[in-house]
């Protein structure tokens, strides 16, 4: 089965055992995920802070910053909506219920057993997905993509797309509302050993919002975030236009 466009989650994973992170970053990478290692809560504060992940997990003891630390800080940033996962060997109650309280999603005890972990990921994964994900088509405002035929159509006319011109509308219509990063569009559309620079994720986003006539009086808007990437949302669309 092929996976389809932005299936895969964008995961931080932080844990200062590098044994132990490079084997959770096998499992999930094999599951069709990409993930960014990480062994201090400094180091992924400081990524978080210009880049946007679909998901977040976290050891406890790491240099640093506690990985309570680093759901305290996000959670204060507003990233609300992006799932946290603890994988750690602090097992009390009390320890959980600290976890949660900060703002986890979602707690593992070590050691870790992949198809527990892989379960709880794609868990969080249907939580957070947006319910028009899988092959059935994506309709949001005048677009209509259907995922089978590889087509998007705007108010009921096909519109001639490239694949990474289609690849990228699909990306963005899945992540609808979210700020997504440049390095984030650039790996769920080109791949992660892609040698894409920003301005290229730039010129294919003018290109779909010119191609798609993206604005408010077609129900979404596409805002770009200065040094960090863009936002797509919904709107309403005025009575004028839609009467």
């Amino acid at each position: 089965m092929v996976k389809q466009i932005g299936e895969g989650m964008r995961i931080a994973l932080l844990e200062d055992d590098v044994a132990v992170g490079t084997t959770m970053q096998h499992w999930l990478e094999a599951a069709g995920h990409v993930v960014h290692n990480f062994t201090s809560g400094k180091t992924i504060v400081r990524e978080a802070a210009r880049e946007s992940f679909d998901l977040f997990m976290l050891d406890w003891h790491v240099p640093d910053l506690s990985g309570e630390e680093v759901v305290r800080w996000l959670r204060e940033k507003q990233l609300s909506t992006v799932p946290v996962l603890f994988a750690t060997s602090r097992d009390s109650e009390t320890d959980i219920v600290a976890a949660l309280t900060a703002g986890a999603d979602d707690y593992m005890v070590k050691p870790v057993r992949r198809l527990e972990l892989l379960a709880r990921v794609e868990s969080l994964l249907r939580r957070t997905r947006p319910k028009d994900s899988g092959v059935e088509p994506i309709s949001v405002g005048s677009y209509l993509i259907n995922l089978v035929d590889r087509v998007v159509t705007l108010a009921g006319v096909p519109i001639e797309m490239t694949d990474k011109e289609y690849e990228l509308t699909v990306f963005l219509f899945r992540n609808i509302g979210r700020l997504i990063s440049r390095g984030h569009i650039s790996e769920s559309v080109w791949g992660r050993s892609s040698d894409v620079q920003s301005r290229t994720v730039d010129t294919h986003v003018s290109r779909v919002r010119k191609k798609l006539e993206i604005g408010p009086a077609r129900g979404v808007r596409l805002t770009p975030v200065y040094n960090f990437g863009y936002r797509l949302e919904k709107v309403s669309i005025p009575d004028e236009i839609s009467a």
